[in-house]
């Protein structure tokens, strides 16, 4: 009987064997990592088949991103192993940035390989009269092909409709509750970027991005129920409060029009004393007209005398004027001047 060690349906030979080579190779640590490895990919390869745009729009009837789609897969843990890597890539990345001097690595590796190729260009032509760094140099230079490009700028744009979609979808109030809880979010980073560094915001941020979904899912229930609870509560003080307006509105409305009325009425009354009070206004409403009393003529007819009843006889005419002078002597018209100087 061959001595050997069972996991499973697997037989492995004895790590004390003559074997020995095969123990970082095969064995249950080594198949279990193999296997993870390969699940994680496949979960990958899934998560990146769903980047395919919903049949959802928004509430104006625009289509979304297929961005909404791959980050609901991702942030729903509906692959946990691609989601957990990707969670562990971002909080390794945090603390690499601020740990480590990544861009003066950055820098250091770009003037080392200079250097380095510089140095040999430099060598092989003093050494060997060519240069061994441009023999490396490949016919042809690399260059970005426009399907990349048009790729990579494809995503970009998604990237970004994604991001002003959802901006716009909590700005405008498409769901009161991915409202609220975006507002508790900004209120809360507010507040901690008084205490906490960058880093450690995002940090917080990214936690919260990643574990907050997870434990929605693993308490469903209770969080819903809480949340129609809430719900049912912030519709009952509404409509409380809109009672209440409605009440206030009415009486208002009713303590104004009495007001309006009584002043109606007082002006009124009002304006009626002073027509009454007023004399001349008393006169031009109603005139008095004063009857003089009838008085005997002062003069009678019998004071004049009665009127001829027999016409009177014609008398004899005197002659004109003209024949008097024209009788009168010449010497004594001479005598008498015309005009007197």
């Amino acid at each position: 009987m061959a001595d050997s060690n069972s996991f499973g349906d697997v037989s492995y030979p004895n790590p004390n064997g003559d074997n020995t080579g095969n123990v970082f190779t095969k064995g249950p640590v080594v198949d279990n990592i193999k296997s993870e490895a390969s699940r994680t990919g496949q979960e990958f390869r899934d998560l990146s088949n769903a980047k395919v745009a919903p049949d959802t729009t928004t509430a104006t009837g625009q289509p979304l991103t297929y961005y909404h789609s791959l980050l609901y897969s991702l942030l729903s843990w509906e692959q946990p192993r691609a989601t957990a890597t990707s969670f562990a890539s971002v909080v390794v990345f945090i603390f690499a940035a601020r740990y480590l001097p990544l861009l003066r690595w950055f820098f250091k590796f770009i003037y080392v390989a200079l250097g380095f190729m510089a140095a040999l260009e430099i060598g092989g032509k003093v050494a060997l009269s060519y240069g061994l760094a441009s023999s490396f140099r490949p016919r042809k230079y690399y260059t970005i092909p426009k399907e990349t490009i048009e790729a990579v700028l494809e995503d970009l744009e998604q990237l970004f409709d994604f991001a002003l979609i959802e901006f716009q979808r909590v700005l405008f109030v498409e769901n009161i509750v991915h409202t609220l809880a975006s507002f508790f979010a900004a209120f809360t980073a507010y507040w901690l970027i008084k205490f906490l560094p960058f880093w450690g915001l995002s940090l917080f941020a990214a936690s919260v991005a990643y574990l907050g979904p997870l434990v929605y899912i693993n308490n469903r229930e209770v969080i819903d129920a809480q949340i129609e609870r809430a719900q049912a509560m912030v519709n009952d003080q509404a409509n409380q409060i809109k009672d209440l307006a409605e009440e206030r509105t009415t009486q208002a409305t009713g303590l104004m029009k009495q007001y309006v009325d009584d002043y109606s009425a007082k002006a009124q009354e009002y304006i009626g004393q002073r027509r009454s009070a007023s004399p001349e206004m008393a006169k031009v409403a109603n005139p008095v007209i004063k009857k003089e009393p009838v008085s005997e003529p002062a003069v009678k007819t019998s004071d004049f005398p009665e009127a001829p009843q027999q016409e009177p006889q014609q008398e004899s005419q005197q002659e004109p004027v003209v024949e008097s002078i024209e009788t009168s002597s010449p010497a004594q018209v001479q005598q008498e001047p015309l005009l007197a100087v």
